[in-house]
């Protein structure tokens, strides 16, 4: 993040990069359409500001990033899983000059079995659904380098098979350093990927990719471009439906699932319920929830999203009476915990603190770094901390110095 600590709100951010850019509170407010008591309020922390839709305007009016306004990225922690070199390390892979070109492709390593290859795949995406984020980034350097290897040296099917599991690696790496803030490596990640999709030429793979992309241009805050990428991507997806299988109707619901974001960020009501119900009538005829390619897609991944999109929408009230109702119990760790923070977002903004902090804690249980590295979390504690009157719970305290919020 340019120029400021992890310490501050969002609010306090917003303030920070007001007073760098010399403008008043009378100017922002008036730019991003709102008034000078609701712009006070928010630098002062006195009210939420958690609407992705509205803190990219005010992004934009400051001249930053999104990630430079809710503090990301984040610092990943060393843990045994991970060692001591982690996103600097994926970095290095991703932005290695001899991925530019076939003609400086040539690798000395040797490459794997595709089934040596798959197995590898498999084990990082476990990993990541079990939010175990340390495992995922030290193991994504050498997975990208074997699974690049493989694509050059296999020939006929087996190539083919390669670089499916290449853009499925590059997947991996979208989706974690997206959880991770870090957007522009992400997006590096989900181009690269398609790429790779692309030339597998296996539509289920390269439905999947397109979701990556979807989830990448959420991130930087294209909101709207993904709404219509998700549209695109559905058309080109669509003439494979009559006799989709499981792994087929899993992809095509995921994208239409990132889509209902992207549309809620954008706003766009009718699009969000649209993309919604189309999901839903997939997951009817998938039948159950399932995990085909990753997706943990079925009727219980609709309703998560449909709280996300209501939260994203401003129907706090929504949110709080269906989320508590969805059990998450049988989907993947990130999934359940995914879910979590965003009831005791919604929570949180009803002032039901103390249930949003119990909500935040039972996730932690489950998938520590994924909450410790969550921008959700961490804004939940700094605005309890800042609001709260006095010496904070000893639970509340923990979880701060946890997450690495100071008071």
């Amino acid at each position: 993040m340019r120029g400021i600590g992890e310490e501050l709100t969002v609010g306090e951010r917003i303030a920070w990069y007001r007073r760098r850019r010399g403008m008043s509170q009378e100017v922002l407010a008036g730019i991003v359409g709102r008034t000078v008591d609701w712009l006070s309020k928010i630098e002062n922390n006195r009210i939420d500001l958690d609407r992705l839709s509205v803190i990219r305007s005010v992004a934009e009016a400051l001249d930053v990033a999104i990630g430079d306004l809710v503090g990301e990225p984040t610092l990943l922690e060393w843990n045994s899983e991970s060692g001591t070199r982690t996103v600097a390390a994926l970095r290095d892979t991703l932005l290695n000059y001899r991925q530019l070109s076939p003609f400086m492709q040539a690798s000395s390593t040797e490459a794997p079995s595709v089934q040596a290859l798959r197995t590898s795949v498999d084990m990082v995406w476990a990993a990541y659904q079990d939010s175990r984020y340390g495992y995922v980034v030290a193991r994504l350097p050498e997975l990208l380098s074997h699974a690049q290897a493989a694509g050059q040296q296999h020939g006929g099917d087996q190539q083919q098979q390669s670089f499916a599991l290449l853009g499925l690696a590059y997947q991996a790496a979208a989706v974690l350093l997206t959880k991770l803030g870090e957007a522009d490596l992400a997006w590096i990640a989900a181009e690269r990927g398609f790429a790779a999709a692309q030339r597998s030429d296996d539509p289920v793979v390269i439905g999947s990719l397109f979701r990556s992309v979807t989830h990448t241009l959420l991130s930087t805050g294209r909101y709207s471009e993904a709404t219509q990428l998700t549209t695109d991507a559905a058309a080109y997806l669509q003439p494979g439906l009559a006799d989709a299988g499981p792994e087929y109707l899993s992809v095509y619901g995921t994208l239409l699932l990132a889509g209902s974001v992207a549309a809620a960020r954008a706003e766009d009501r009718s699009s969000a319920q649209t993309f919604l119900n189309e999901a839903d009538e997939m997951a009817r005829r998938l039948g159950r929830d399932s995990n085909h390619l990753w997706t943990a897609f079925g009727p219980t991944n609709v309703s998560i999203h449909r709280v996300t999109a209501a939260m994203d929408l401003g129907d706090i009230e929504f949110a709080i009476d269906l989320g508590p109702r969805v059990d998450t119990s049988a989907l993947p760790v990130e999934r359940q915990v995914r879910h979590a923070l965003e009831i005791a977002r919604a929570l949180s903004a009803r002032n039901r603190t103390e249930d949003a902090l119990a909500t935040v804690l039972a996730a932690e249980q489950k998938a520590p770094e994924q909450v410790r590295h969550h921008a959700i979390a961490r804004q939940l504690v700094q605005t309890w901390m800042r609001r709260g009157r006095g010496r904070p719970s000893f639970q509340l305290a923990g979880l701060a110095q946890r997450v690495r919020v100071t008071p």
